[in-house]
């Protein structure tokens, strides 16, 4: 296949899929290389941006997901008469930084570094699908671990973990703390630019 086609191919699977679909699986339907169709996901993406397209082209981990611009938000929003997802609180994104940084991380260990309950959060956190369960601790109890998840990497315009920002080093005592303030600080400006300001908000 040539480029412009693997190109084609590649839009019309993500546009149809709706959902992440593995850089692997698109991949082995196209008979070609998993370098071959990072390559052209690449391309794709600078086409799209160049062009100031309405669509965009995210990689998520070992994935790749059709998604519409930053910038139309508000022209889609109303055209479909939906409103706009409720910003982060403090304490969500204080969790979600957590488990971002220091994860899979158990509700044990969040609390143990904000100091306070974090159960209500934690399972808001997983209503909204940015973060899930990953698994049991072995310990005693086997508690519950929890890692983000694509819905994140996807809301916050990553397209990994290994592109947050990084935590600069405290020494002493609630040196974690200092560090998720600011964390915090990162996605903020991180949810802030990717349009996600709402009128409604959730502790």
């Amino acid at each position: 296949m040539e480029n412009h086609e693997i190109e084609s191919a590649i839009e019309a699977i993500l546009f149809v899929s709706g959902e992440p679909v593995k850089i692997s699986r698109i991949a082995g339907v196209l008979d070609v290389e998993e370098s071959v169709i990072e390559e052209a996901a690449n391309r794709l993406r600078d086409k799209f941006s160049f062009e100031r397209r309405g669509i965009r082209l995210m990689r998520l981990e070992e994935k790749l997901q059709l998604g519409s611009s930053p910038e139309y938000a508000d022209y889609i929003r109303r055209a479909l008469e939906t409103r706009k997802p409720p910003q982060l609180t403090g304490p969500a994104l204080e969790v979600l930084a957590i488990i971002a940084y220091f994860g899979p991380a158990t509700r044990a260990e969040v609390e143990q570094i904000r100091g306070v309950d974090s159960s209500y959060t934690v399972g808001l956190l997983q209503e909204r699908e940015l973060i899930e369960s990953c698994g049991r601790l072995n310990a005693p109890g086997r508690p519950m671990q929890f890692k983000t998840t694509h819905n994140f990497l996807r809301i916050f315009g990553l397209e990994s973990l290994d592109q947050l920002p990084e935590l600069p080093h405290v020494e002493g005592s609630g040196d974690e703390k200092e560090g998720i303030h600011n964390a915090i600080l990162e996605l903020k400006a991180r949810e802030t630019e990717m349009e996600l300001e709402s009128e409604e908000t959730f502790e």
